[in-house]
């Protein structure tokens, strides 16, 4: 029987062991001290055992969520956690299918809050009682590009699968509608790729500060916008 491979956490660049006195606190793991600490973690946690990285994580996790609908084990998910795990968002939700891909988390979801609902109805009824307005991404009439829009700071961030997008009873549920513009020859961007593109529009206007100037048109929230679309840009259908 061969040596039993590595996890991919396990496999990634990391950091020797402790070097001298080893440092005081309930947040080390001595395992980790003693043997080094390869995993892919930002350097503030190295030899931090997961449970207090969890805890640190949420102590500070930003207000806004991610649900994705699974109908047809979509391989995005995995990406999409990761990205969420990498802007702190409060929880990833997954819609439809318990069962998802894991490999591209790359063993963030050990990190981070990822629940599961069953329907649509599920998640929406979730998402009014914590009071948490939905926010779809998907290209559709009425839809508002993403960076003219006014993303709430308590939100559901709602993505559909690749191909089909957003179902229409997730369309339908949703208080808002946004797109992402498109300058190239294709129809559509992937959907791992798309949510990272809203939820970093989410982070530059909610934890970095540098959107929401005068100059900015901001749709206010429930607002569907036109059909209408600005000359040379197309928008993505397939996330």
């Amino acid at each position: 029987m061969g040596k039993p491979q590595p996890s991919v956490e396990q496999s990634t660049a990391g950091v020797g062991p402790w070097a001298g006195e080893w440092p005081t606190g309930e947040q080390y793991d001595p395992e980790l001290l003693e043997r080094g600490d390869s995993r892919n973690v930002v350097d503030r946690y190295r030899y931090w055992r997961m449970e207090a990285i969890v805890a640190d994580l949420d102590a500070r996790r930003h207000p806004f969520h991610v649900a994705i609908e699974n109908w047809q084990h979509d391989l995005n998910i995995g990406s999409i956690v990761r990205t969420a795990n990498a802007f702190l968002a409060s929880a990833v939700h997954i819609v439809g299918r318990r069962r998802w891909n894991r490999r591209g988390a790359m063993v963030t979801d050990r990190y981070q809050h990822v629940t599961h609902h069953a329907t649509i109805d599920e998640l929406v009824a979730w998402a009014r009682g914590e009071q948490l307005p939905l926010v779809a991404v998907d290209n559709v009439p009425g839809s508002v590009h993403v960076e003219d829009f006014a993303l709430p700071e308590r939100c559901v961030l709602l993505f559909g699968q690749e191909g089909p997008g957003l179902t229409p009873e997730a369309l339908a549920a949703a208080d808002a509608v946004v797109d992402i513009p498109q300058f190239g020859s294709t129809r559509s961007i992937n959907a791992s790729a798309a949510a990272a593109i809203v939820m970093h529009e989410w982070i530059r206007t909610h934890a970095l500060g540098r959107a929401g100037s005068d100059a900015r048109r901001s749709a206010p929230l429930g607002f569907r916008g036109s059909s209408e679309r600005r000359e040379g840009i197309t928008c993505p259908r397939s996330y």
